[in-house]
């Protein structure tokens, strides 16, 4: 075990944010994926399934912030929680590759550093995240793959499960769907899967990421991701998610970011950090650099999906090209707001 973090520090030279910037409020964001939405299908109980996890992660976390709990600290927990709730396609509740097996990505960075740790094709560790926040509190490298990822993570303490843990029987129902509708079968549910019924955004053409930025009362900065990847997907395919700068960045300087959606687009596009350079080298604000990265970046490049941000200055931003993305924000001593659809500014809790 390698005891002192060995992520190194950035170069004097990287930008970053001025220690006598005075912090904005504290305030974190969290998303559970997009995709198309089923208004039509969905019952009251069904949305208020998911808005009360999503809010129940937000009030846990801006509980943890208002007690001054750092960043990076805070987006772990709260993408923990997210894994733990089969709801969302991060572990317990992964989806299933083509080879009816789970492949778990993470991501985690921290702003005031840029340190960060990455994990991909965890097939046992419960939580990835905890095992990218290991890599970034423990190791001299960003990123382990596969069974070697898994190891570390062992090694460093966390838990490790059966792979049947982590599936649902709704998650192996779709990758029975997708089998089924690639040899030439329909589904006899009337043109829409009964499958998609399980929540406000259909299943099967959900991007199934969860994610969360925040900034602390110190005034930093933080990202987490962690996705079960796509259904029916190909063993060994990586998306985003636990790519720095593509899926998951944060910076002190500009805005942290997690991203969810098309993510072979999010990484030829590198549109995380897109986010940061706009800010960066061309003054904009937050809202004006997410929305050009989600609203022309990434559809000129065939990509769905959206991403949460918080910049430095407190501002959030929660653009998606899709027709519903679940989200939501806290800030410090206000109400947590939560939304699904696109025309929709949220529900307070």
């Amino acid at each position: 075990m390698i005891s002192a973090p060995m992520n190194p520090a950035p170069a004097s030279n990287t930008p970053r944010a001025s220690v006598a910037r005075p912090p904005a409020t504290a305030v974190l964001a969290i998303h559970g994926g997009a995709g198309t939405l089923l208004r039509s299908s969905m019952s009251a109980a069904m949305q208020a399934e998911y808005v009360n996890a999503l809010q129940a992660v937000l009030l846990a976390g801006q509980a943890r912030l208002a007690a001054g709990a750092a960043a990076l600290d805070v987006v772990v927990e709260a993408v923990r929680q997210l894994e733990e709730c089969p709801l969302f396609n991060a572990g317990k509740g992964a989806v299933y590759t083509a080879a009816a097996t789970h492949e778990m990505d993470a991501c985690v960075m921290e702003g005031s550093s840029l340190r960060a740790g990455a994990v991909a094709g965890l097939a046992a560790t419960r939580n990835p995240v905890l095992a990218a926040q290991a890599m970034l509190r423990h190791s001299e490298h960003v990123m382990l793959i596969g069974a070697a990822a898994d190891a570390f993570a062992a090694e460093h303490g966390l838990e490790q499960m059966p792979p049947h843990w982590f599936g649902t029987p709704q998650r192996l129902a779709q990758l029975e769907a997708a089998q089924a509708a690639q040899s030439g079968a329909l589904l006899d549910h009337d043109g829409q899967s009964a499958l998609a019924t399980q929540g406000p955004i259909d299943e099967q053409t959900k991007f199934g990421t969860v994610g969360a930025v925040a900034l602390d009362a110190a005034g930093h900065l933080a990202a987490a991701t962690s996705t079960g990847g796509m259904t029916n997907k190909q063993p060994g395919r990586v998306g985003d998610s636990p790519l720095i700068g593509a899926g998951c960045y944060a910076n002190d300087a500009t805005v942290a970011i997690s991203c969810t959606g098309t993510g072979e687009a999010f990484m030829r596009s590198c549109a995380a950090f897109d986010v940061s350079a706009l800010m960066a080298y061309q003054g904009l604000p937050v809202q004006a650099a997410a929305e050009r990265v989600v609203m022309q970046t990434l559809p000129s490049l065939g990509g769905s999906g959206g991403l949460i941000a918080v910049a430095a200055n407190g501002d959030v931003s929660m653009p998606f090209n899709t027709e519903g993305m679940y989200r939501g924000y806290a800030r410090v001593g206000e109400l947590p707001v939560v939304a699904i659809y696109a025309d929709e500014d949220g529900t307070a809790a």
